[in-house]
C-alpha cells in the first residue's frame, strides 16, 4: 500500500513540485509583507523622519511582488516545459516585475524629490523651481529604461528605433531650435537662480519689473504700469540683469537737491535726515545719511540716502521725500536754485572813419 502511494507521487512529481514552489513563493511573499508591515514599519516609526515611512509604503508592494514573481518563475523551470512556452512564460513573468520595479521607482523618485527639495536646494544650490523639471525628466528616463529592458526581454531589435529616434531628433532640433534655446536658457536661469519669484529685476534693455512667473520658456515680469512683458529664457540667460531685491530684499535710494551758495550746510543736512526720518515708508535701520556731493554751476549739490522695505516701495518713497523735502526747505528759507548766468556786457570803443585814420 505504501508502494503505491509513493509510486503514485512520484507519477505526479512534474505537477506537485511546480505546486509546492509556487506555495513556498506565495508563502514567502506573505512573509515579506508581514516583516515590511510589522517589522520595518514599526522600526520606521521610531525615526524622527518622514521619508523612510514613505518610501516602505512604496517599496512594500513590489519587493512582495518580486518574491511572489521569482517564485513563479522558478516553480516554471521546474515543470521543465517545452522551451518555447518557458521563454514565452519568463519573459511575460519578468516584464511584470520590471513594470512593477519601473512604476515604484517613478513614484518614490518624485516623492524623494519633493521631500528633499529644501536639503538639495541649500547643498547644491538648484532653485526649487527646477524640480518639476527634473522631476519630469527622472520620470522619462525611468519609463524609458523600463521599455527598453523589457523590448530586450522579448529580443526586440531596438537598433532600427534608435536610429529614427536619432535621424528625427536632428530635424527637431533645427526645426525648433528656438524652443531648445529658450529650453536650455530656463534650465541656466533655474540653475543659477539670478533671480526669483517676488524679485524686482531690471534689464540692461531698460525694464524693470516684479518677476510674476518663471516657465521653462520665458520670464514674465510685471512692471510699475501693471503692465505683463514676457521675455524668452534665451535672452535672458544672456542678458545683464540688476536685481534690486538682492542679496536682501530692502533698497536704498537717492534724491540729489541742490541748495543756494552761502546755505548753512549743517542746517541742510539736519532738514534732511529730519525729513527723512518723518517719511513713513524709510526705514529706521539703517539710518538716513547725507552725502555733500559736489559743488554745481548754480548750487551745492547734496544727496539723502535712505532705505526702503522693498524696491516696490521706490516711487512712493521718492515721491513722498520731494514733497517733504520741497516743504520743509521753504518753512526753513532754504533756497533752491535755478540755473543762472551772468552776462557782462564790455563796451567797446566806436571805430573811427577811415578818413580820420
Amino acid at each position: 500500500m505504501r508502494h503505491n502511494w509513493t509510486e503514485t507521487l512520484l507519477s505526479y512529481a512534474d505537477v506537485l513540485i511546480p505546486a509546492l514552489i509556487f506555495l513556498a513563493a506565495l508563502a514567502a511573499a506573505r512573509v515579506t509583507r508581514f516583516i515590511f508591515d510589522r517589522i520595518l514599519k514599526s522600526f520606521a516609526a521610531r525615526t524622527p523622519f518622514r521619508l523612510d515611512d514613505l518610501l516602505l509604503s512604496i517599496l512594500r508592494r513590489p519587493m512582495v511582488q518580486t518574491v511572489a514573481l521569482v517564485g513563479t518563475i522558478l516553480a516554471v523551470r521546474s515543470a521543465n516545459p517545452p522551451q518555447e512556452i518557458r521563454y514565452y512564460a519568463e519573459s511575460f513573468i519578468l516584464s511584470l516585475l520590471i513594470l512593477g520595479w519601473m512604476i515604484s521607482l517613478v513614484h518614490a523618485s518624485g516623492l524623494l524629490l519633493d521631500q528633499e527639495a529644501v536639503r538639495i536646494t541649500d547643498l547644491t544650490g538648484i532653485g526649487r523651481e527646477l524640480f518639476p523639471m527634473l522631476k519630469n525628466l527622472l520620470r522619462v528616463v525611468l519609463i524609458a529604461a523600463g521599455g527598453l529592458l523589457i523590448l530586450s526581454l522579448w529580443k526586440v531589435d531596438i537598433s532600427p528605433m534608435l536610429a529614427s529616434a536619432g535621424i528625427a531628433g536632428v530635424a527637431v532640433a533645427l526645426a525648433a531650435k528656438d524652443t531648445l534655446a529658450n529650453f536650455f536658457g530656463g534650465v541656466s536661469v533655474f540653475a543659477d537662480r539670478p533671480y526669483k519669484l517676488g524679485d524686482y529685476i531690471i534689464l540692461d534693455s531698460g525694464e524693470r519689473g516684479e518677476v510674476v512667473d518663471i516657465g521653462i520658456r520665458s520670464t514674465r515680469i510685471k512692471t510699475r504700469d501693471d503692465v505683463l512683458i514676457s521675455i524668452p529664457n534665451s535672452v535672458m540667460a544672456n542678458a545683464k540683469i540688476t536685481n534690486e531685491s538682492a542679496p536682501i530684499p530692502r533698497f536704498r535710494i537717492r534724491v540729489g537737491v541742490g541748495v543756494a551758495y552761502g546755505s548753512d550746510v549743517d542746517h541742510v543736512e539736519r532738514v534732511l535726515k529730519e525729513v527723512a526720518r518723518d517719511c513713513q515708508l524709510v526705514l529706521p535701520e539703517p539710518e538716513p545719511r547725507v552725502r555733500f556731493r559736489s559743488f554745481g554751476d548754480s548750487a551745492l549739490l547734496f544727496e539723502l540716502l535712505c532705505w526702503v522695505e522693498d524696491p516696490m516701495f521706490k516711487g512712493r518713497a521718492i515721491h513722498e521725500l520731494n514733497r517733504g523735502i520741497y516743504k520743509r526747505f521753504a518753512q526753513e528759507g532754504i533756497v533752491i536754485p535755478y540755473p543762472q548766468r551772468d552776462l557782462h556786457l564790455v563796451s567797446l570803443p566806436t571805430p573811427r572813419p577811415p578818413d580820420e585814420q
